[in-house]
């Protein structure tokens, strides 16, 4: 029973590590575009700042349940 309860326990670990890399890629493509946005129009540099910080915080939301869940299950 020892064995399995670890096992178990290694899966879940296993498996918010993978639920952590699409909120990783997500805000990194995010990021990408805030730059080539904000380099070929620099006066709209706050209004797309915002616009990064709501897409950032939604993906990051992913991540966080994902955590939730880590320890719920």
């Amino acid at each position: 029973m020892g064995e399995l309860t670890i096992t178990l326990a290694a899966l879940k670990v296993i498996g918010y590590g993978l639920a952590a890399i699409g909120p990783g890629i997500g805000i990194g493509i995010a990021t990408y575009g805030l730059c080539v946005a904000a380099a070929r129009q620099p006066e709209m540099k706050g209004q797309l700042m915002g616009y990064f910080f709501i897409g950032a915080a939604m993906s990051e939301a992913l991540a966080l349940l994902g955590l939730v869940l880590f320890f719920i299950g």
